[in-house]
């Protein structure tokens, strides 16, 4: 059933786009109700309103704290057409009855952070009311929530001569509705103080991307972006899973660190040492561990990536480049792979939490941010000064690969990577056979769980390992120790373990 609009009710916080919705409703003739502060920019525009006090008699109070919550503007947008009821009671108290709701939201969304009262002033309470009450009524009343609505609202109005199908009544009420719960679950979220996990997660606005893993599957992006796309294609379901995965690594790092990621898997990470100044860029030396594996793959930088950074990468297939900043000969310089996608984001933040579904349910866990365990020493070589900062940097790389997990590194980078393996013995293969093929020995190894039998050290014969860093805590915690010894190598215990399933 097609709804001819008579009158609309607009009440704004954000007022974009009402020069090009307001003409419209003028044109059709459409008498609009408006607040204090759309009043006075709709007038601006040249448009006739009618303020909303004139409807009921009272003007705006309280810094404008109530000025809609009323019977003649609720009565207006709830009166049921088809009730003849509804019908007298509205002719009975000379109350106007709304074809269309125009309402946004106090953007408490930008106050993340701020003090409880400093918070409290932009907790809209008018707004979702309307909100709400408009689509409840969709039957009779169209609403919209969002500039980003105007379009397909101006579009609908034209192709109906004023008026608005069922169909796209009950569309904008679904979205109406969907936009109070996010913001009221916002606030929730904020003002929660026991709280470890959210109760409700924001699902939009949601961006399509063009298909998910597979072509086969669709999938969407949620969210309010903070970082920004400077070139390149489209990015792909697969390309945010990536550039998420290498954000985290080099965000754990204090000093600029790069890290290349394949597959949610780093093929190669880097880290600055200030002890171990080296002249080859932190980007040819995170792509020295498997440069094949790094073709195609995704790379991040905790820092600013200039012309050196960018060179370093012009004989490399990249997906993606994220980093805080680029240079403008950096950009320049990328601008000539157009395919490639630079991500910049000055202020990277990383989720206190992680989601992934269960059995028809979902599974929520903190975020793996431990970096530094207690480090004891269970064999009788001890750990040399100089491979100590080596021990650290893999102990922190191995909590983002996959486990089974094992890193083979040295002076900041990492030599050999071994993950996902179903035996981490398998793993602990992988890694050397990546390790063999750099020119480096003494270098160290992480395991992000314990070794269950010594045949994982076995394996490291003549490799000339230097130390190793792992968990403990399994029953032939005494046969490894024992294995180390017999090959020289020392061990420490963390007591933690980093698995990432």
């Amino acid at each position: 059933m097609k709804n001819h609009l008579q009158k609309a009710l607009i009440s704004v916080w954000d007022k974009t786009g009402l020069e090009k919705i307001c003409p419209l409703l003028q044109r059709l003739g459409v008498q609009i109700y408006c607040t204090g502060g759309t009043a006075k920019f709709i007038t601006n525009l040249g448009i006739t309103v009618t303020p909303i006090e004139t409807l009921t008699g009272v003007a705006e109070m309280m810094d404008g704290r109530v000025k809609t919550l009323h019977p003649k503007i609720f009565g207006g947008i709830l009166a049921r057409r088809e009730v003849a009821n509804d019908l007298e009671d509205a002719k009975k108290h000379d109350i106007p009855l709304f074809d269309l709701v125009i309402v946004n939201l106090y953007p408490f969304w930008e106050h993340l952070g701020e003090s409880l009262d400093q918070q409290s002033s932009f907790i809209d309470i008018g707004g979702p009311s309307l909100i709400r009450a408009a689509a409840k009524n969709c039957h009779s009343v169209v609403v919209s929530s969002g500039p980003e609505d105007y379009d397909s609202l101006c579009a609908e109005l034209e192709g109906n001569q004023g008026s608005t199908t069922a169909q796209f009544r009950q569309r904008m009420a679904a979205l109406a509705f969907q936009r109070t719960s996010q913001y009221d679950s916002l606030i929730a979220e904020q003002w929660a103080t026991n709280r470890t996990f959210p109760t409700h997660i924001n699902l939009a606005p949601q961006v399509d991307l063009r298909y998910g893993e597979n072509p086969h599957q669709k999938a969407v992006w949620t969210g309010k972006p903070l970082w920004q796309t400077l070139q390149g294609k489209e990015l792909s379901y697969n390309n945010l899973l990536d550039a998420e995965a290498a954000l985290r690594i080099v965000e754990d790092f204090d000093v600029p660190a790069v890290a290349i990621v394949k597959h949610n898997n780093p093929c190669g990470v880097a880290a600055e040492q200030s002890s171990r100044p080296s002249r080859v860029s932190l980007f040819e030396r995170a792509l020295a561990c498997d440069a094949k594996s790094a073709f195609g793959g995704i790379v991040a930088f905790n820092g600013c990536v200039d012309e050196h950074f960018a060179e370093a990468t012009a004989g490399v297939f990249l997906e993606v480049v994220i980093a805080r900043r680029y240079t403008d000969r950096a950009r320049e310089l990328f601008a000539k792979k157009k395919n490639l996608r630079l991500i910049e984001w000055p202020k990277p933040k990383i989720s206190s939490f992680d989601i992934r579904p269960a059995l028809g349910g979902w599974l929520l866990q903190q975020t793996d941010t431990e970096q530094e365990s207690s480090l004891t020493t269970v064999t009788t070589a001890q750990v040399p000064d100089e491979r100590m900062a080596d021990l650290k940097f893999a102990w922190l790389v191995c909590k983002h690969v996959r486990s089974n997990a094992i890193v083979i590194a040295k002076e900041g980078a990492t030599l050999g990577i071994g993950a996902g393996q179903m035996s981490r013995v398998d793993s602990v293969s992988l890694a050397i056979q990546k390790y063999l093929a750099q020119p480096l020995r003494g270098a160290v190894l992480a395991s992000d769980a314990f070794f269950p039998f010594r045949d994982n050290i076995d394996l490291l014969g003549g490799q000339q390992i230097a130390a190793i860093i792992q968990p403990g805590g399994s029953k032939q915690d005494a046969e490894v120790i024992k294995a180390c010894n017999e090959l020289g190598i020392a061990m420490v215990f963390t007591g933690r373990r980093h698995f990432r399933h």
